[in-house]
């Protein structure tokens, strides 16, 4: 009778561990996405200026926006390639994951290049003040001074990573951010 009552509290013990441990489940504390982002819209002092392709950062930004924005600068024209910037930083060619990795790098802001899928537990949940990465399995992009840089977003195949004003569709993207910015 004993080791019935001991047996069950056991079960019972570890069904109560079970669901604390999976309340506690990196899912549950992600923000997603809105199913939309909107359209590029201009705050003086807080957002980039798009010139002829290259972004202008708020003179107030925090120095680490500064280099973020100068690394992505020097990516965009570069052509796409699945793997780019994965084997050398300094590539030819650039995928989603080794821009976003490349610009968060030379910012001081990662040690290593990611694949998409790491950066849903990258830095801080939900949207930065400055930069804001989103990301899932399979893609990755950024906002940075309310610009978004991202590989994908022309319909043109090929085209790597660019400055996009438009708006697009973050349907079950994860949204993240640098600590403090």
């Amino acid at each position: 009778m004993t080791f019935a009552v001991h047996k069950t509290l056991s079960v019972a013990g570890a069904l109560l561990a079970g669901l604390l441990l999976s309340s506690c489940s990196s899912t549950s504390q992600q923000v997603e996405a809105p199913a939309r982002l909107p359209a590029y819209h201009f705050v003086p002092g807080k957002t980039a200026v798009l010139h002829n392709g290259k972004a202008i950062p708020p003179r107030n930004a925090p120095a680490q926006v500064k280099r973020a924005i100068a690394a992505a600068n020097s990516l965009v024209n570069k052509p796409y390639r699945l793997g780019g910037g994965h084997r050398k930083h300094y590539d030819s060619h650039y995928d989603c994951s080794g821009s976003t990795s490349f610009v968060l790098k030379e910012a001081g802001l990662l040690t290593s290049t990611r694949h998409s899928k790491l950066f849903l537990n990258y830095g801080q949940k939900g949207a930065g003040d400055w930069i804001s990465v989103y990301a899932k399995n399979g893609h990755v992009f950024m906002v940075i001074c309310g610009l978004r840089f991202d590989t994908t977003g022309s319909g043109r195949r090929g085209e790597g990573p660019r400055w996009r004003v438009d708006g697009r569709n973050a349907r079950n993207f994860l949204v993240r951010h640098p600590t403090g910015l």
